[in-house]
């Protein structure tokens, strides 16, 4: 066995030394994506470089190192003081030639920080920062979308294969919302979140019954999409007590999908569902809409971290095979689901750190005597030895 060779995504943003307002575009983007709230180990968080300055004798700054990371974004901050820099522009086409050569793990991501630059940047797709009156969060969003992309197309694909077309990786994300219908709430904010998310994303939903065709089977439909999908779990006072709302919770479980518990509690909850456990919680207002913008972003970061960690130990998978590797805390739904190693074969279950505490530990050992719990860091010190 062996450690990770590479970080599985690296992140470079590239604004031109003139631009006044790179310095904090910047700074806000290695806020969140560098500071290791993705990490799957608990560590450093994804490597964000900068390319500001000119290399030395230069009037453009150092390459690109493609090689740093299984895969690599460049979000270029594109306004004036670099439309006007013929050296600049070469690097930007240089850089969108060089990533379109290297198919599904490497892109490149403008960002139009002026209307004015938008001829720079070519045929492709820029986000619109001159739109957005500076809204840093929607920048996030936007690049998260993409890296999502990048990212999910690999886990699913295997390699990039510079041969493939762009139509193979970017299909939209989709979120799974479920919910309530019997509660007024439930079903209000679900609509609500659909709306935001086709009024100011690319994301798409799936919203039962509204989404399931015509003479179809909806548990077949439902369960398929909830396997396909980011879940959002709109939790309110009638969740819990729903049949097919506890059906989703444990199919998303089952096929360790992305999971989000929007907690809208009103009152009360009689019985809450326990296998709700071990996702991430927001609250959110069940009279209001203001906090969707902030679920929106908290559903791209789980994705996010979902597939970095899906790219991030798919060599160990390779070399353990033996091993099952969880995206999430173990629970004992996620434990359950696990195939039987059969005999007295010893059952190796590695996921995320921070580890486990021991009176958790002991709980999921006295469930099933056949498994060895490690966090990534621990895994990895186990396999150096």
């Amino acid at each position: 066995m062996e450690t990770i060779p590479q970080p599985p995504f690296a992140l470079y943003v590239v604004w031109h030394p003139e631009y006044a307002g790179g310095d904090a575009v910047a700074a806000r983007l290695y806020r969140h994506f560098g500071t290791g709230r993705h990490s799957p180990d608990g560590g450093a968080g994804i490597p964000v470089l900068y390319r500001r300055a000119n290399a030395p004798n230069a009037g453009a700054p150092r390459p690109i190192d493609w090689n740093q990371a299984a895969a690599t974004a460049v979000a270029v901050l594109v306004d004036g003081c670099l439309a006007r820099d013929a050296s600049w522009v070469q690097y930007f086409q240089d850089i969108v030639r060089e990533a379109a050569s290297r198919g599904s793990g490497a892109r490149v991501f403008p960002v139009a920080m002026e209307a004015g630059a938008l001829d720079v940047c070519g045929g492709i797709q820029a986000l619109r920062w001159d739109e957005w009156a500076g809204d840093g969060r929607r920048l996030i969003r936007d690049l998260t979308e993409g890296f999502i992309r990048m990212l999910r197309y690999r886990a699913e694909r295997g390699s990039p294969d510079a041969t493939e077309g762009p139509e193979h990786r970017t299909g939209s994300i989709r979120i799974f919302l479920s919910h309530s219908t019997k509660d007024p709430h439930g079903k209000r904010i679900a609509e609500a979140v659909r709306d935001w998310l086709h009024g100011h994303s690319k994301m798409s939903s799936f919203l039962a019954p509204r989404d399931i065709p015509a003479g179809a089977h909806f548990d077949s439909v439902i369960t398929d999409a909830v396997r396909n999908s980011v879940v959002a779990i709109i939790y309110t006072d009638t969740y819990s007590s729903r049949e097919w709302c506890r059906r989703e919770v444990i199919e998303a479980k089952r096929a360790n999908m992305p999971m989000l518990l929007v907690d809208c509690l009103e009152s009360a909850d009689e019985r809450s569902f326990p296998y709700m456990g071990n996702v991430p919680v927001v609250r959110m207002d069940p009279a209001g809409e203001g906090a969707i913008p902030a679920v929106a972003g908290r559903l791209l970061d789980e994705a996010f971290r979902h597939y970095l960690w899906l790219c991030g130990v798919e060599d160990l998978r390779k070399s353990a095979p033996h091993a099952t590797f969880m995206v999430r805390p173990p629970g004992l739904l996620s434990l359950a689901s696990l195939p039987s190693a059969g005999g007295s074969m010893e059952r190796p279950v590695v996921y995320p750190d921070p580890p486990l505490g021991a009176a958790e530990l002991g709980l999921l050992s006295d469930a099933d005597h056949g498994l060895r719990l490690y966090s990534l860091k621990q895994w990895n010190v186990e396999a150096g030895q």
